[in-house]
Parts: structure tokens; C-alpha cells; sequence
């Protein structure tokens, strides 16, 4: 089985957001692998594992410091690490970005056939969580997003949705694209053994020119969607503090009540 994954190289959550030109700014030093790649990682892992043969791709798309999420799957298990990078993808809106996932997800088919690829639910930077689909179609392959549990047997992929009033099961040909959601498992914690490796493990990089892209077609140029403005929200204010004296919740509960909160 082979299956390739794609992962992010995102802003840490936990650190102060800022805008250049209407674009997120992105440092080294504060940025991570998407929290919610690590599922589709664990999913990919398991699959081969109850496979008994085969291997794991991570690929990412992004600036220098984007190599940072490979490596981190390495650190994971995944066999192969491939980043494209090219200074013509920035700006890029989810279609272009599929077109350039797409067109690297060709070439390694081309080597040898995929089963799947597995990719999270979002990415915590953008929440569109359109990719995949966006993906599917410009592979034109079979796609089951939202993925609570995945499985494959006989050339097909077989997964569980938990929606808010449904419970669903939906079955796909291989090779397919699915997206799994942060029920789908438990992401597993690199050893040392793996931390040492991914260190020097070689990773594949890839332009534009590499994969046959045109630029014209990616980036802000080819962008269907435009930032309008990018601004920080404003400061809060009229904030009402409430010192415990005992009656607090008292005090609490009319003050949602007068605001028509309860």
C-alpha cells in the first residue's frame, strides 16, 4: 500500500497573528506542523501497518521554513518526504494550491501507483477545509472527507462520518482522496530513534518548472479569490469586572439575563 499525505507548515496557535500586504505573516520561529495533519499522518501509518507492506509520503507546499512540517512526519514514521517550493506559489488560494498538490501527487503516481491520499480535516491558518475536494477534482479521483475511521480491503476505501444527526458509511474506488477529522485517532509520539533520523533524512524538493506547472496559473496571479483587508481585531471595550464577594454568580447570571444572553 501506498499512500501519500500532506502536511502543513502553519503559524503556532499560540502566537501573536500580524499581516503583510493582506497575507498572514509567517517567521521560522513560530511556525509548526498543522495540529490537525498529525491525524492523517496516524491514519496513513495504520494503514500500512494493518496492511503488513508499504510506505507513507508526507508533502508540503511552501517557503523554506515549510520544510519543517516533512520533517516533523518523518519524525512520526513516514518513510518519504517531498516539498515543493517556488517563489511563483505564494498567494496562492486553495485551487492553486491543489493544482501544484495535484501535479506533485502525479509524479509519484507515475513512479508507482498510490492507494490514497489522506489529508486533515483543515489547516488551522485558513479553516476552509476545501482542499480535498478541491484535490479530488484535479485528479479527477474518488474522494470521502470528514473521516472519523478509514479502512481499505479489496480496492476499495471504506469510511465512517459522524455528523451532527447522522452517522454515515461511505465507500469509495481506489485511489482516493479523504480528509479525516481529530476523532479518526490518536496521533502517536515520535521516539528519539525517528527525531535523530528525520534529521539528516534526505527530502525531495520540487519547483514549479520540476512538476510542469504554470506559474501564471498559481499564485496571485492565478488566484480566484482576493484578499479585500487584513486587519488585527480591535481592543475590547465597555468590559465589566466582577469581584467575587460571594454573589458573584448572582450577579453574573443578571448580567447575561439583561443582555439577553440566558
Amino acid at each position: 500500500m501506498r499512500i501519500l499525505v500532506t502536511v502543513k507548515h502553519v503559524p503556532d496557535l499560540q502566537s501573536q497573528r500580524s499581516f503583510t500586504d493582506g497575507r498572514v505573516t509567517r517567521t521560522a520561529d513560530d511556525g509548526t506542523m498543522n495540529e490537525l495533519d498529525e491525524h492523517a499522518v496516524e491514519a496513513a501509518l495504520q494503514l500500512v501497518e494493518a496492511a503488513g507492506e508499504g510506505e507513507v509520503y508526507a508533502l508540503t507546499v511552501g517557503g523554506a521554513d515549510a520544510v519543517a512540517a516533512v520533517r516533523k512526519a518523518l519524525q512520526l514514521g513516514v518513510q518519504h518526504a517531498i516539498h515543493v517550493t517556488d517563489e511563483a506559489i505564494a498567494d496562492s488560494d486553495v485551487f492553486g494550491t491543489a493544482e501544484v498538490i495535484a501535479a506533485a501527487v502525479r509524479t509519484v503516481h507515475a513512479e508507482a501507483p498510490l492507494d490514497l491520499i489522506i489529508t486533515g480535516m483543515a489547516a488551522l491558518d485558513g479553516l476552509t477545509s476545501m482542499l480535498p475536494t478541491a484535490l479530488a477534482a484535479e485528479l479527477d479521483w474518488s474522494q470521502a472527507t470528514l473521516a472519523s475511521a478509514v479502512s481499505v480491503a479489496d480496492g476499495e476505501v471504506t469510511v465512517e462520518r459522524h455528523l451532527a444527526d447522522s452517522h454515515e458509511t461511505l465507500v469509495a474506488p481506489l485511489p482516493a482522496v479523504v480528509s479525516v477529522t481529530d476523532e479518526a485517532n490518536k496521533p502517536r509520539y515520535p521516539n528519539f530513534k525517528l527525531i535523530m533520523a528525520a534529521r539528516k533524512a534526505p527530502v525531495t524538493e520540487w519547483s514549479l518548472a520540476d512538476l510542469g506547472v504554470d506559474p501564471a496559473s498559481v499564485g496571485k496571479a492565478g488566484a480566484r479569490t482576493v484578499v479585500v483587508d487584513a486587519s488585527p481585531a480591535p481592543p475590547r471595550e465597555n468590559r465589566v469586572k466582577i469581584t467575587d464577594t460571594g454573589d458573584a454568580g448572582t450577579r453574573l447570571a443578571d448580567f447575561l439575563i439583561e443582555k439577553g444572553l440566558a
